[in-house]
């Protein structure tokens, strides 16, 4: 959930009174830019215009077809900004598959001329692939589109360098799908172990082995998004967390040994099985280290022998609060998620249970939170069940209502994704940010209570937005930008009185305490991601 930098937004979006009014001011932009009629070229049309650089100058173009080329291609061209340091190219080529094109930063303008930024490129040629080109190769693409883009490149700087083609790239070394489902609810939905072409040091100095294996839920209408991934350990071994035989693909076109390899590459999926003591997704340990704000407070709940009670509205892959299961002890959890088809997935292949401190209810989240009762009647009985469950009469679904029972919320969680993949803001969903529902929030939190939501946007005015509207309702914001990461962490407190940032070190400490980890190095991550929050002004 993951590039950083920003270009400036028309200044009316800067103007918008709310969250949804930005939104909706951009995707009508974006559909004036791509529903003009004069928009689109063609090289002959631009041919005097092609030779020199124009900083700041973007535009449309149809390159390739009638019998020049074996594909034609939707391309827009983007001349970059004049800089101080020279650019390493003086021309590029980006590459963006099918699957991205509708994504914010390659379909909108702000976020194209990000990607130029990060091209270091002089001009760049971004390609935007469609359906028409799904059966070819990328080498197949790369040759055809070879003489078409060099008459794109700017006669100026060009001392005969090649020009380099560019393409978003995962670094992944193998793939292999699990398990593929579609949902009403959701749409197409992925499963898929890979084994990376790197790993972070931290990992592998943690779990050394040559081939990590990681698991990971993809929704196909935002593939780019990885939504949870998890480590995979070995069964029939607790310590071995990699599958080293089985794994790799055979490069031999006999069927018999294909079949042998199919064979071995599934038996050795089956020794495999989640390991929940790490955490896989960098905005997870993000997450959690935002616990230091309240660590004080989560350290006299436990001296007392009560449990801190939470709320994760976004149940994904079900990671977040089974790595918190194992971890923190005195936390009991309650996560929603509106799509019953990711509870089964997360309870099917990613090795979610419920027990008295973990309960999962298939509801809305903005409806769970405003029904946290404050009487005893919603408490989780002792038989697991839960008192506030009731049937949906719109399609015969189970439903629940809260159940955190007596007493406020300490903590609660927003973690769930936005179902427009080519919206600015990709996390939250935008009702999440709705003053209203912020309001909520605060009343169901005890005094001492956190708010914690997992943003993900490319736009400084989106951000700017959320900042607003979240302050509005709360007198003290933090954050944590994840450094490799586009996520970035906001936490607002409840509490009148706050605690100091000079106090940081010391609730770390408390922090740290408080955790019980198989790996000290992965308590050592939290605590050291607690030394990036900031206090929002």
């Amino acid at each position: 959930m993951l590039i950083s930098g920003f270009y400036a937004m028309p200044s009316h979006l800067c103007k918008a009174s709310g969250l949804h009014e930005a939104l909706n001011n951009e995707n009508q932009l974006r559909e004036k830019y791509t529903s003009s009629s004069d928009i689109l070229y063609s090289p002959e049309d631009l041919q005097g215009e092609l030779t020199k650089l124009s900083p700041g100058r973007r535009f449309e173009l149809t390159l390739g077809g009638q019998g020049c080329s074996v594909f034609t291609y939707h391309a827009v061209v983007l001349d970059a900004e004049e800089q101080a340091d020279p650019f390493t190219y003086h021309c590029g080529v980006f590459i963006v598959p099918k699957t991205r094109a509708r994504e914010w930063l390659f379909f909108s303008e702000e976020g194209q001329w990000m990607v130029v930024r990060s091209s270091k490129a002089a001009r760049l040629i971004m390609v935007l692939l469609d359906t028409s080109h799904i059966k070819a190769s990328m080498d197949e693409i790369q040759n055809d589109l070879s003489p078409l883009v060099k008459q794109l490149a700017p006669a100026e700087n060009d001392n005969g360098a090649q020009i380099p083609f560019m393409m978003a790239s995962e670094g992944i070394k193998e793939r292999n799908v699990v398990h593929h489902v579609s949902s009403s609810l959701t749409g197409s939905i992925v499963v898929e172990d890979v084994i990376y072409e790197n790993v972070d040091d931290e990992v592998s100095s943690i779990f050394p082995s040559r081939e990590l294996v990681f698991r990971r839920l993809v929704f196909e209408r935002a593939a780019n998004l990885v939504q949870s991934e998890a480590l995979l350990k070995d069964e029939n071994s607790p310590t071995k967390l990699v599958s080293e035989t089985g794994r790799k693909k055979t490069s031999s076109s006999s069927k018999s040994r294909k079949s042998g390899s199919q064979r071995q590459s599934s038996e050795a999926r089956k020794q495999l099985a989640v390991y929940h003591g790490y955490a896989a997704s960098s905005y997870h340990t993000g997450i959690i280290s935002g616990f230091m704000l309240i660590s004080s407070y989560m350290e006299s709940v436990t001296s007392s022998g009560k449990m801190v009670k939470a709320v994760i509205i976004g149940l994904g892959a079900g990671l977040l609060p089974m790595f918190l299961h194992g971890c923190i002890t005195f936390l009991e959890m309650e996560a929603v998620e509106l799509d019953p088809t990711v509870v089964d997935i997360a309870k099917d292949y990613f090795g979610l249970v419920e027990d008295n401190r973990l309960k999962v209810h298939v509801a809305d989240g903005i409806q769970f939170v405003r029904e946290i009762t404050s009487s005893a009647a919603g408490q989780i009985q002792e038989n697991g069940t839960d008192s506030g469950y009731m049937e949906s009469p719109s399609n015969g679904s189970s439903t629940s209502h809260a159940s955190v029972g007596a007493g406020k919320v300490d903590i609660i969680i927003v973690d769930v994704d936005s179902s427009d993949p080519s919206s600015a803001m990709a996390c939250p969903a935008p009702d999440f940010i709705d003053e209203s529902f912020l309001e909520t929030v605060k009343d169901k939190l005890s005094d001492q209570g956190l708010f914690i939501v997992n943003l993900v946007s490319r736009s400084q005015t989106i951000k700017d937005m959320v900042h607003l509207k979240m302050k509005k309702v709360f007198g003290h914001l933090f954050c944590l930008q994840l450094d490799e990461d586009v996520n970035e962490v906001h936490f607002a407190l409840k509490s009148e009185t706050c605690i100091e940032d000079s106090s940081f070190p010391e609730a770390s400490i408390k922090l740290d305490k408080l955790f019980k980890f198989k790996h000290p190095e992965i308590g050592q991550n939290i605590i050291n991601a607690t030394k990036k929050i900031r206090r929002l002004k």
